[in-house]
């Protein structure tokens, strides 16, 4: 029997031991899988209301769930689908279309869902489909160095927009991975394919009454274009509307879409959303009008989304 090396054996023990460290690591980084291996356009809204006449057309359905989220896999207008709800507000918009690009193959992400609305010449019920998308409540909140004067730090670069009260709108900071190097960034352009498609069936009717005949005063239209802002906020401002219009030349504010399209950005994956208007952002008479409108603005989004996946090929 041939002599061991007396430092053979422990040497071995190391190697089979690193072996393990790294096939544990390799498991644990593989420990989420895909809950369905079909490629699916991922479909996206905020809270249940928005995603209710969708998830009624959705055909084979199947659920799956990831982290306490509920996703629906099948077809919708032939197309292969997941559909999820992002929750309502930045964090978990970005923290969800996160996890749905992580546990299915997704082609594209489409966001559907009401928002208020920033450009006076659109009216409740109205469904826009902006170009691009920007965090308008990124800001630097600045000191007052004078009544009334809010001075930005003069080794800050990127203050360029006009200032609301203190605070001044900027770019966020991205990494990509056709472009790791961080970088800042305010605008997050759609898809230009799919913003082809959006204009294509621009001409899709759209309700003005609900169901127990609740009216608007005008027949809605869809609006492909312009821009869309994002921001941890509900606005019921006119003021603040009518700055937002002014600075970022808006048509549309909500609480989600920005962050989905900087994760779809991130990832390299085609993004659109349609947002219809439930109201006027502080800009209507008497009280906010989003209770009242909802349905409409929410069934009128989905009806859009529906024309575009019929379209989309």
């Amino acid at each position: 029997m041939p002599a061991r090396h007396p430092f053979r054996f422990p040497r071995l023990v190391r190697a089979r031991a690193a072996a393990a460290a790294l096939a544990l690591v390799h498991a644990l980084a593989g420990a989420a899988p895909w809950l369905d291996e079909t490629p699916r356009v991922a479909v996206i809204s905020a809270f249940p209301a928005e995603l209710e006449l969708l998830l009624q057309r959705v055909q084979g359905a199947q659920q799956h769930r990831a982290n306490g989220v509920t996703f629906t896999t099948g077809q919708l207008q032939g197309k292969p689908v997941v559909l999820l709800l992002s929750g309502i507000s930045m964090t978990n918009a970005a923290m969800n279309t996160q996890l749905a690009l992580d546990r299915f193959k997704v082609t594209h992400i489409v966001y559907s869902g009401i928002a208020g609305g920033v450009n006076p010449g659109l009216h409740i019920g109205d469904v826009t489909v902006p170009q691009r998308w920007g965090q308008y409540l990124e800001v630097l909140v600045a000191r007052e160095t004078a009544p009334g004067v809010f001075t930005p730090p003069v080794w800050m670069d990127d203050v360029k927009l006009p200032r609301f009260g203190a605070n001044h709108p900027r770019p966020v900071e991205v990494r990509s991975a056709a472009n790791p190097k961080e970088h800042k960034q305010f605008w997050f352009e759609v898809d230009p394919a799919l913003l082809a498609i959006a204009r294509d069936i621009q001409g899709t009717a759209l309700a003005d009454c609900d169901a127990a005949r609740k009216c608007l005063g005008h027949k809605p239209r869809v609006v492909v274009g312009g821009n869309g802002v994002s921001g941890p906020a509900f606005v019921d401002n006119a003021a603040f509307r009518d700055y937002t219009f002014k600075t970022f030349e808006a048509n549309v504010l909500d609480m989600e879409t920005a962050a989905t399209a900087q994760v779809a950005y991130s990832n390299g994956v085609p993004y659109i959303a349609f947002r219809s208007l439930s109201d006027l952002a502080g800009g209507g008479p008497g009280e906010n009008e989003l209770e009242t409108f909802f349905k409409i603005a929410a069934d009128n989004s989905a009806t859009v989304l529906l024309a575009f996946l019929a379209a989309l090929k």
